[in-house]
């Protein structure tokens, strides 16, 4: 096992930049997620450190060691495909010895640590299997078996479930968790849903068009993001942002309602403004708008336009003003389209940020 430092490190394709000066420190026996909207960098970082991918710039170090001039299979990590890359014409037991059998290691100890990856995975009774007789499951098992046997410093996943249905995938990455919690190798995991990241990770590390907005703990990441960009891509219903403007701790939104606002606030804008009022992007999550009475304070109205039950929640979506937002609701409350509902946002969960920068206040 060993900790990745990742620093200063930029990619370029020609002329064009992908990875703006990237530095990551990821803690030895870490699960670390990359996460981002396609096209952000986190996938070719990723081949960065696997080294299929050159560096243009910057320094990367597996434990001590400088890498960046160090051939893949020397730098003791192994990687989990978004496809599997299985070996069609092989059966799950050679398919996971491969890499021990290219490395002439002797037969008893490929035997012994294919034994003890397929225990640890369930795969005892599929050895003898080929790839097209497995279902997506079982083939992402038989990935992460290949990676396991080889006993690596570091874990590298790139998209390993996107390729499973909505309920495999809930299944595979809690066994990812687990597996993770029992053998305590590094792990840097690569994916687009935030949920997968929330779910799995010690660390997040947020990137957005070749740099990293906020690296944290997922629940920092979601009670504190640093900007607008991280605010709305943590979370499922994404937040709300307001148009508002900030005046003595209080935020005017659709033209004359007044919500509150967290504690310090006042005196925080009071030092970046002199004092004076300021627009402002008003952010609350879905889930900390409360249903309240007609005229009660601190909130606001807004027309029902689509409402959508899951069962263990509904989502209620609002027009206010010019602008949509949506709430979640536990209860069970009768929302009908073109409702008139009031809406009053928790003071001390609202998130400020500012309209030019998105930078949070």
């Amino acid at each position: 096992m060993a900790k990745v430092s990742i620093r200063s490190m930029k990619k370029r394709f020609g002329e064009v930049e992908i990875l703006h000066g990237v530095s990551i420190e990821i803690p030895d026996a870490s699960f670390t997620v990359l996460v981002g909207p396609s096209g952000c960098g986190k996938s070719t970082l990723l081949r960065m450190v696997a080294g299929l991918e050159n560096i243009s710039e910057g320094e990367l170090f597996i434990g001590d060691k400088l890498v960046n001039q160090v051939p893949p299979k020397q730098r003791d990590i192994a990687m989990v495909f978004q496809n599997y890359a299985l070996y069609p014409h092989m059966t799950v037991r050679d398919n996971m010895a491969f890499s021990l059998t290219l490395a002439k290691t002797p037969k008893a100890t490929v035997d012994e640590r294919v034994g003890q990856a397929a225990g640890i995975l369930g795969l005892t009774p599929l050895l003898d299997r080929f790839p097209r007789q497995l279902s997506g499951g079982q083939r992402q098992r038989v990935a992460m078996g290949r990676a396991i046997v080889r006993k690596p410093q570091v874990f590298l996943f790139d998209e390993p479930l996107s390729n499973l249905d909505a309920k495999l995938r809930v299944q595979m990455r809690t066994e990812i968790k687990e597996l993770h919690q029992r053998l305590k190798t590094t792990s840097v995991y690569v994916t687009h849903d935030q949920i997968e990241a929330m779910t799995m990770a010690d660390q997040i590390v947020v990137m957005h068009d070749g740099i990293v907005e906020q690296t944290g703990g997922p629940l920092e990441l979601y009670d504190r993001p640093a900007n607008r960009f991280v605010a709305g891509f943590i979370g499922s219903p994404a937040m709300n942002f307001i148009d508002g403007r900030l005046e003595g701790g209080v935020v005017t939104v659709a033209g004359a309602a007044k919500v509150g606002t967290p504690d310090g606030t006042s005196s925080r804008t009071s030092s970046l403004t002199n004092g004076a009022a300021r627009d402002v992007i008003y952010g609350i999550r879905p889930e900390h708008l409360d249903l309240c009475e007609p005229g009660d304070p601190g909130g606001f109205d807004g027309d029902v336009i689509v409402v959508e039950p899951t069962g263990s929640e509904t989502q209620v979506f609002v027009r206010l003003g010019a602008q949509e937002i949506v709430g979640v609701f536990r209860e069970r409350h009768e929302f009908k389209p073109g409702q008139r509902v009031r809406l009053r946002p928790r003071a001390d969960k609202a998130h400020l940020f500012d309209p030019q920068s998105g930078q949070r206040i």
